[in-house]
């Protein structure tokens, strides 16, 4: 079977692009259903975790995975399903929530630089440097002249990373407001996931159209070929995370990494 052409649901730099066109509810590049695509993702996982462990052992290249979305599209679950299995050393997560104090004398960018990978490790971003032109946006916490001048500078900075050896993969995870009502609905119905529910979320929700607005500039202006953005969708969990791991094992097989050569003096050596 040919491997799925996961570019389609990239953002190309200066398109025309309408997030409306993108269809949340998409599964076309599994035409063999759920069950079989859950066998297909566990191949992947068992190979990212491959791969990650020859990148944290090479020491070289560096990999940063930006998650965003609307409120319930998944990040959380998206992180425990593609990546089960990775080993703790050489992965982080960094989940970005309303700036302290001291983080606003600074820079908005200042808290992100601090979070960026190192050589040999992979780090995810749930939520990340993007909520300054989306939540400042929406609630018009800072002019429009001050977030518009973002765009440009968030560019720069992702360059500035890729210049310096990352690599960056992007990932939207879109679903529509009927997949958000049942899941919101959810987190109230079972009592283990009352935890989940925040009043607040009902707020953000009414706010539903002017989010989608300020995500779909960003994606527009902010998708570029050294960072893409990728439009997953994200209405079926089981897709959604069939494209996110199939895009970064893709990119990652694409850095033609190697194990470092053995140590000097240990052809022959034998531990008694």
């Amino acid at each position: 079977m040919a491997k799925p052409d996961m570019d389609r649901y990239r953002v190309e730099p200066g398109s025309k692009f309408r997030l409306e066109e993108r269809n949340p509810d998409d599964t076309s590049l599994a035409p063999e259903g759920r069950d079989s695509i859950l066998k297909r993702c566990q191949k992947l996982n068992d190979r990212l975790t491959g791969l990650q462990a020859l990148m944290y052992a090479e020491h070289k290249h560096k990999l940063l995975i930006v998650l965003q979305g609307m409120d319930t599209s998944g990040k959380d679950g998206t992180i425990r399903h593609v990546f089960a299995g990775v080993n703790p050393t050489g992965v982080r997560v960094a989940s970005f929530k309303v700036p302290s104090s001291f983080e606003l004398d600074h820079d908005y960018l200042w808290r992100i630089h601090h979070q960026v990978p190192a050589r040999g490790e992979m780090v995810i971003f749930n939520r990340s440097h993007y909520e300054d032109v989306l939540i400042v946006r929406v609630h018009d916490i800072v002019p429009s002249k001050v977030w518009k001048k973002r765009f440009d500078q968030i560019n720069d900075f992702e360059r500035m990373l890729t210049d310096n050896g990352t690599t960056i993969l992007k990932f939207f995870l879109h679903i529509d407001k009927a997949e958000q009502r049942k899941r919101l609905q959810a987190r109230i119905d079972d009592p283990k996931a009352n935890w989940k529910y925040n009043s607040g979320d009902l707020t953000e929700r009414a706010l539903w159209d002017s989010y989608t607005r300020a995500y779909e500039d960003m994606l527009k202006k902010t998708s570029t070929q050294w960072a893409p953005w990728y439009v997953v969708p994200a209405n079926a969990k089981w897709y959604r995370n069939l494209v996110v791991s199939s895009v970064i094992v893709a990119a990652m097989k694409g850095l033609d990494m190697a194990y470092p050569p053995p140590g000097e003096g240990i052809a022959g050596t034998v531990v008694e």
